[in-house]
């Protein structure tokens, strides 16, 4: 066996094996697909296939990876030539066959570079996946268009509306992946390379037909439905259908020009904003030395708790549920191995793992269950006497280096500290609702926590998988303030002459998940109003202050669990209907404090929320709450609901006139009055 170097470009090495040319990509940390990786690629088979004593060519990748996926930094502009589709050409048009050995995450731009080839072959542990979607686009490499040949309209429609990760196993037992070995990747695939049987290009065979009579229909209606409108889904169903009824040049031809519309579009551009953000909050919010979190304590056994011990289970950690009620811990526990045996029924989850998992969770008799606990997180009732009692019995049962998280959601964590004797152990955890599911982890950082305390809550989020955004302390930290500022201008507007109904419409239609009216309702509003009542003595009586919710609560009127809230709810139903005691209520406060209503249409609705928003944001970068505008907007979409596809308030600043964006936060605190105060938004400018 001989190994021959040649020199084609540094980031993509040539070697030649038993008359199999290898060609290396070696662009770190991912192997992200770039132009000099393309360069070299097209170099490195060009070599190949001018030489004589080469039979076969493979694709291999450096390091863990194949290649991961487009390098996102080159999409702002135009693709810088050679494109992949090139590179692919480039790949069927060799007189050669080329066997892509693929590892790691071979994604988008990798995965379609792989189906590119004649052959593939994998190593285990290899993930496939066309994840575009997800950033508003759809393939544009052959992504839609490859995999037709193999699994069909249906299943390629799923793969590509998914964007999920799928195991190579998956790949394997569907065809999109030809072999699988233990064994060396380079040395398996030079093998492979040297027995196969000569170039299979996938474009040249038809569509399979696979798909059983209306499934794809129904599919379509599937994805279009989840896309609720938003343009690549569209672009993906009719790219599928292109694929079976055109020719493959004009399936390909359309496939790249909707790709190049959608990546040149707001919402791609938005979606590139948070992915890049959400690269620099990860990597500026690492433990600086990652701490032992093995075992956790948790206090409090409500839907809040007992969610965060689920959340630690789920990710293999050993948790102790205490409660003032020892009873309600076990009764929690009980209904959590109850959930877990119907997803055992419904074929989602094993007995074993149920059993893996329960055997996790302990309940504890009182708090001095937790003295061997590396973390304890209580999350009993949201009361500054109550949380603080707490952290002092706690101190004196837990070791000295065990840090106490408080998943407080608004109360003031240099406060708390106080009832330790080392406040530095102090540090906010604010989990999000439902905490095994929620993808973000808003750690606050107090006057007095310690970098030990911070790194603690760090690493915690790291072993859940969720992201860690650091916030300092102030009345809701960042989200729940920004949403108090949002929740204020709507009801402030109700005030002026809207209604609950057409609220909820416009910001439904805007891209919110929910409208803020309905989201009360499901919450419940004596929850809100249990903390104006404890804020009552210190509020600014020059302040405009919406009284319709505490009369509604008044009234007994808590949402849906009461039957009635901003809206009516009939027989249990969730369904909210508009209910015309509610306007009659808006009425008459607006006609108690003089305020004469006049219409909105929906856009101002809309802009008076993102301004108001905009500029509580730029208020918590201007006190240093927020590290980073990147933050903000990650912690709305992720935690939130604000709508993905508009990236967050920066981008949605970016796109504003300056002089005319500061001309409406003029007017804006001229109509709130007294208590608003003017930031500068364009600080978040992306």
């Amino acid at each position: 066996m001989t190994s021959t170097p040649v020199a084609v470009r540094s980031i993509v090495s040539y070697e030649v094996e038993d008359r199999v040319a290898v060609l290396t990509i070696d662009n770190p940390p991912v192997n992200a697909s770039s132009a000099a990786v393309r360069r070299g690629l097209l170099d490195g088979l060009g070599a190949a296939n001018a030489d004589s004593a080469i039979d076969a060519i493979v694709l291999l990748g450096a390091g863990k990876h194949f290649v991961s996926g487009s390098d996102l930094r080159e999409f702002d502009g135009p693709v810088p030539e050679p494109t992949l589709p090139t590179v692919i050409a480039a790949i069927e048009a060799s007189a050669k066959p080329v066997v892509a050995a693929i590892s790691g995450s071979t994604l988008g731009g990798g995965f379609e570079l792989a189906l590119g080839c004649d052959y593939r072959i994998a190593a285990p542990g290899t993930v496939v996946g066309l994840p575009e979607i997800g950033l508003g686009m759809i393939p544009g490499a052959g992504g839609t268009q490859r995999p037709l040949r193999i699994i069909g309209p249906s299943r390629t429609l799923d793969l590509i509306t998914s964007g999920k990760s799928m195991p190579v196993r998956w790949a394997a037992d569907n065809g999109l992946v030809d072999s699988l070995t233990d064994d060396d990747l380079r040395s398996a695939a030079v093998s492979f390379a040297r027995n196969c049987s000569g170039k299979r290009v996938l474009m040249d065979l038809p569509v399979v037909s696979v798909d059983e009579p209306g499934e794809f229909e129904q599919t379509a209606h599937a994805v279009l439905t989840r896309g609720r409108g938003r343009p690549q889904y569209a672009a993906a169903v009719t790219a599928i259908l292109n694929g079976v009824a055109l020719s493959a040049p004009s399936a390909i031809a359309f496939e790249r020009a909707e790709f190049t519309r959608l990546r040149n579009g707001p919402e791609a551009a938005a979606l590139r904003h948070l992915f890049f953000a959400r690269r620099e909050t990860t990597k500026a919010n690492k433990p600086t030395s990652p701490r032992e979190v093995d075992s956790v304590g948790v206090v409090g056994a409500g839907t809040m708790g007992a969610g965060i011990a689920r959340a630690f289970v789920e990710a293999g950690k050993s948790v102790v549920l205490v409660d003032r009620d020892p009873d309600m811990a076990v009764r929690a526990i009980e209904k959590l191995r109850s959930t877990y045996e119907r997803s055992v029924a419904q074929g989602r989850l094993s007995t074993h793992d149920v059993d893996e998992r329960m055997m996790l969770l302990s309940p504890g008799r009182s708090v001095e269950s937790l003295d061997e606990c590396d973390l304890v997180i209580e999350a009993v009732f949201e009361d500054m006497a109550v949380k603080k009692e707490l952290l002092q019995r706690l101190q004196h049962v837990v070791r000295p280096h065990v840090t106490l998280a408080t998943n407080t959601s608004y109360l003031d964590v240099d406060e708390l500290a106080t009832a330790v004797d080392r406040p530095g152990r102090v540090v906010g955890m604010h989990f999000f609702s439902p905490a095994h599911r929620a993808a973000v982890l808003e750690v606050v950082r107090g006057r007095e926590t310690s970098r030990e305390a911070l790194d603690r809550a760090l690493t915690a989020a790291n072993v859940l998988k969720k992201l860690p955004i650091v916030a300092g302390v102030c009345d809701g930290f960042i989200g729940n303030r920004i949403y108090n500022a949002y929740r204020r201008q709507c009801e402030l507007m109700l005030e002026e002459g809207a209604y609950p109904e057409q609220v909820d419409r416009a910001l439904v239609q805007f891209g919110f998940a929910m409208g803020p009216f309905a989201v009360s309702d499901m919450s419940g509003l004596d929850i809100a109003w249990r903390m104006r009542q404890a804020k009552s003595a210190d509020r600014n009586p020059a302040e405009r202050y919406p009284d319709v919710a505490d009369t509604l609560c008044e009234q007994g009127r808590f949402g849906q669990k009461t039957g009635a809230g901003w809206y009516r709810y009939v027989d249990g139903s969730r369904t909210p209907i508009s209910d015309p005691a509610v306007h009659e209520l808006i009425d008459r406060s607006s006609a108690s404090k003089g305020i004469e209503r006049s219409s909105f249409t929906d856009d101002a609705i809309v802009d008076r929320v993102l301004l108001s928003m905009a500029n509580e944001a730029s208020l918590l970068l201007a006190e240093g709450i927020a590290d980073r505008p990147g933050d903000i907007d990650l912690m709305l979409t992720l935690a939130y609901g604000f709508p993905s596809h508009v990236g967050g308030l920066g981008p949605w600043v970016s796109n504003q006139d300056p002089a005319e964006l500061s001309q409406r936060l003029e007017r804006l605190a001229s109509v709130v009055g007294s208590g608003f105060t003017v930031g500068d938004p364009a600080v978040l400018r992306t």
